[in-house]
C-alpha cells in the first residue's frame, strides 16, 4: 500500500511537469488546442421539420469553421427529454449552451441549470421566458405577423378570416399573432373584417392544422375568404383541408420559413406568401456569438426583448415577404433553394426568366 501511494505522487509529480512544459511550449497559441476549443452545447426542439435542419447544418458548419465543436440534441418536442439532454450536455462539458426551447416556459428550468455550471444560454429564434437568458437572437417575429396579415388583407379587405396559429407554448406564435393582430384588429372594429375560427396548433403539427382547418370549414358551411396560418408547416394542412373542399387557390393562405414545399405552392397559386428568414444569417449570427460568449466575451446587443422575468439582450434580424412576384429575387436569388425545385410544377414556358 505505501509503495503504491509513492508510486501515487510520483506519478502525478511527473504529471504536473509534463503539463507545464506542456505549456510553456505552446507559446501564445490560444484555441490551438483541443484544451482551448469551444464547446457548443446546440439543444433543439426538434428536427422533423426542413427549416431546423437547415438551421442545424449553417450554424455547426459556420461554427466549425471558427474552430468550435458543437454538440447537438434534438428533443422531438418533449420537455422532460430536452431537460435531460441539457443536463447531459452540462455534465460532458460545453463552455455555451444555445437553446431552441420547446416549450418557452418549461424552458427556463434549462437556464437554471445551465447557470448553475456557470453556463451561458442563447435563446436561438425561440425566446425562453421567464429566466435570466444571457441573449436572445431571432428575427423580429411581431413583425412576421404583420407581414402576414398586410399581405393576405390585400388580398381580401372584407370577409371572414380563420387563424390557424402556432404551438400555443412557443412564445414566437404569441409574438406572430400579436403582429397579425396589430393589422387586423382596426380592420375587425371598423367591421370590414370577421375572425371566424382562431385556434393553436399543437406542436406546430400539420395533421392537427389540418384537423383545425377541418373544424373552421364545417363550423362556417366552408364559408371562410382568408386564412392566416402561422407557418408553412400550418400553411400545408390548412391547404389539404381547402382542396379537399375544392377551395385550395380560392382561398388565401399566408405561412412563414419559405420551406420548399411552400414555395412551391406560393409559385403555383395555393399559398399566397411566405416569409423569409433569412436562415443563414440568424445560424451564423448566433454561431460567432456563442464562439466569442465561449471565449469570456460579451455579446452587442441591438435591443431588448421582455420575457416575463427580465428585459433579455437580444439581436433581432430582418424578415421577407416573399410572393410569387418576389419570388426570384429573394429565395431564388440567396440561393435559399433552387429555381428548377421552387418552380419544378410549373409548365417551363410559364416560369420567369432567370437573370
Amino acid at each position: 500500500m505505501k509503495r503504491h501511494r509513492r508510486w501515487t505522487v510520483l506519478t502525478a509529480i511527473m504529471l504536473i511537469i509534463s503539463l507545464f512544459a506542456t505549456a510553456c511550449g505552446s507559446g501564445n497559441q490560444a484555441g490551438s488546442g483541443s484544451d482551448d476549443q469551444v464547446v457548443i452545447g446546440f439543444s433543439m426542439d426538434t428536427l422533423e421539420e426542413e427549416r431546423w435542419q437547415r438551421d442545424r447544418d449553417l450554424f455547426v458548419k459556420k461554427a466549425e469553421e471558427l474552430g468550435a465543436k458543437v454538440n447537438v440534441q434534438a428533443a422531438n418536442s418533449d420537455d422532460a427529454v430536452q431537460l435531460a439532454q441539457v443536463e447531459n450536455l452540462i455534465t460532458q462539458g460545453v463552455d455555451v449552451l444555445v437553446v431552441v426551447p420547446h416549450n418557452a416556459e418549461a424552458a427556463a428550468a434549462i437556464v437554471d441549470k445551465a447557470h448553475e455550471a456557470d453556463i451561458p444560454v442563447i435563446s436561438y429564434d425561440r425566446l425562453i421566458r421567464n429566466a435570466e437568458v444571457d441573449l436572445y437572437v431571432s428575427f423580429d417575429n411581431e413583425r412576421v405577423g404583420e407581414m402576414q396579415a398586410e399581405s393576405i388583407t390585400q388580398e381580401v379587405p372584407k370577409g371572414k378570416y380563420a387563424l390557424i396559429e402556432g404551438a400555443d407554448t412557443d412564445n414566437n406564435a404569441h409574438l406572430f399573432k400579436k403582429g397579425q393582430m396589430n393589422v387586423l384588429k382596426p380592420l375587425v372594429e371598423k367591421g370590414d373584417i370577421e375572425i371566424v375560427y382562431d385556434q393553436w396548433t399543437r406542436d406546430w403539427r400539420p395533421e392537427v392544422a389540418l384537423r383545425n382547418m377541418e373544424n373552421a370549414l364545417t363550423a362556417n358551411k366552408n364559408e371562410i375568404d382568408a386564412v392566416l396560418a402561422a407557418n408553412d408547416g400550418t400553411a400545408g394542412g390548412v391547404i389539404r383541408a381547402l382542396d379537399a373542399q375544392g377551395l385550395a387557390g380560392k382561398v388565401p393562405v399566408s405561412g412563414q420559413d419559405a420551406e420548399l414545399a411552400a414555395c412551391q405552392r406560393v409559385v403555383e397559386g395555393t399559398q399566397t406568401m411566405t416569409v423569409y428568414k433569412p436562415i443563414h444569417l440568424l445560424a451564423e449570427k448566433v454561431a460567432e456569438v456563442a464562439v466569442d460568449m465561449g471565449k469570456g466575451k460579451e455579446p452587442k446587443p441591438d435591443s431588448k426583448v421582455n420575457n416575463g422575468k427580465i428585459d433579455v439582450p437580444s439581436i433581432l434580424l430582418d424578415p421577407i415577404a416573399v410572393t410569387k412576384d418576389n419570388m426570384m429575387d429573394t429565395i431564388i436569388k440567396d440561393d435559399f433553394h433552387k429555381m428548377e425545385d421552387v418552380y419544378k410544377n410549373v409548365p417551363k414556358d410559364q416560369r420567369p426568366k432567370q437573370g
